[in-house]
C-alpha cells in the first residue's frame, strides 16, 4: 500500500521539482518578453487613440475622427516622403540583396582568406547607424570628402556632390545602407549555400552543367525561402529608417530626403502637433503591417504544407 502511494506521488513531485529548477529560466524568458509585449501594446493603443484627438503640445480628450490623417496625407511632406520612402526602399532592398547575394557567392567559392573577408564584410552590422551616416556624410560631402580627394589629385572637373543635390541626395542613403546591411544579408545567403544538398550539385555537374549555371538553375531557387526573409527584414528597414537618415543628409537638401519616421519626429517634436504626429506614426504602422501580414500568412502557409507532406 505505501509502494502504491509513493509510486503514484514520484510523478507529481518530479514535475513540481523540474518546474522549480526551471524557473529561473521561466523567469529570464517570460518575464522580459511579457513586459516587453505589454509596453508595444500599450504604447500602440495611446497613439492610436492620441491621432484620433487635437492634442498638440500635451494630450488631451477629445475626437477629431480622421482629420489629424486628411491632413497629414494632404501635406507636401508625408507625399515626398512616401515617395522617398517607394524609390528608398526598392533601391535598397534590390541592390542589398544583389550585394549580398554577390558576396556569399564569392566566399562560397572556397577561396583563401575566406574569414578575414566574411570578418570585413560583417564589420558594418557592428556599427550603428548614427556612426554610419556621419562617416558617409564626410565622404560623401565635396567640401571635405571624396570630391575634394579626387580635386587635390588634379582631376578638377570631377563633381561628386550627390549630398547636396536635390535629385540624387536620396541616392546617397542608398548607398550607405547598402554599405550597412548587405553583410547581413550575405550571412543568410551563405549559410543557404553551405546547406544544399551537394549530391544535387554533383548530379548537376555530372549532367555537364557548368559553375553559372549550377547556381541558376540548381542552388539559387533553393534559397527562395531566404530571399523572402532577407527582404522582409531589409523592407522593415527600409520603412523605419531614421537615425541613418538623420546623420547623413537630416532630410535634406530641403525636404529632398525626408522619409515617414523623419516626418513623425518633425511632428511630434520639433511642430508639437502631437495628434498629426501620432496619426503619421499609424500610418506608417499600417505600411508595416502591409509587409509583415502577408509574410505572415505566406509562413503559415509553409509550415502548414510541411506538416502535411
Amino acid at each position: 500500500m505505501t509502494d502504491a502511494v509513493s509510486t503514484a506521488t514520484r510523478p507529481g513531485r518530479s514535475a513540481t521539482a523540474e518546474t522549480v529548477r526551471r524557473l529561473p529560466e521561466y523567469l529570464m524568458i517570460w518575464v522580459p518578453l511579457l513586459l516587453s509585449a505589454a509596453h508595444l501594446i500599450t504604447f500602440s493603443i495611446w497613439t492610436i487613440w492620441i491621432s484620433f484627438t487635437p492634442s498638440t503640445l500635451i494630450p488631451v480628450s477629445g475626437w477629431v475622427g480622421l482629420r489629424n490623417y486628411n491632413s497629414v496625407l494632404a501635406s507636401r511632406n508625408w507625399q515626398i516622403a512616401f515617395d522617398n520612402l517607394l524609390l528608398f526602399g526598392s533601391a535598397f532592398v534590390l541592390l542589398s540583396l544583389i550585394t549580398g547575394l554577390m558576396l556569399a557567392i564569392l566566399l562560397d567559392q572556397r577561396i583563401r582568406g575566406e574569414n578575414v573577408l566574411r570578418s570585413i564584410f560583417l564589420y558594418p552590422l557592428a556599427v550603428s547607424f548614427v556612426v554610419t551616416g556621419t562617416v558617409w556624410s564626410w565622404l560623401l560631402n565635396p567640401g571635405i570628402g571624396i570630391q575634394k580627394l579626387v580635386h587635390d589629385l588634379g582631376w578638377t572637373s570631377f563633381r561628386f556632390d550627390w549630398l547636396i543635390d536635390r535629385d540624387m541626395a536620396i541616392w546617397t542613403i542608398v548607398i550607405a545602407a547598402i554599405w550597412q546591411s548587405s553583410g547581413f544579408a550575405m550571412a543568410l545567403f551563405l549559410a543557404g549555400l553551405r546547406s544544399v544538398d551537394s549530391d544535387i550539385i554533383k548530379a548537376a555537374q555530372i549532367d555537364g552543367a557548368g559553375p553559372v549555371r549550377t547556381y541558376w538553375r540548381v542552388i539559387l531557387p533553393t534559397l527562395w525561402p531566404i530571399t523572402i526573409t532577407v527582404v522582409v527584414v531589409q523592407l522593415q528597414f527600409a520603412i523605419s529608417a531614421f537615425d541613418l537618415v538623420r546623420a547623413l543628409t537630416n532630410g535634406g537638401p530641403g525636404i529632398a530626403t525626408q522619409l515617414p519616421a523623419l516626418v513623425v519626429y518633425d511632428l511630434m517634436f520639433q511642430r508639437s502637433q502631437l495628434g498629426r504626429g501620432a496619426a503619421a506614426a499609424v500610418l506608417m504602422l499600417l505600411i508595416l503591417l502591409a509587409v509583415l501580414l502577408p509574410y505572415a500568412a505566406w509562413r503559415y502557409v509553409q509550415r502548414r504544407q510541411a506538416t502535411h507532406a
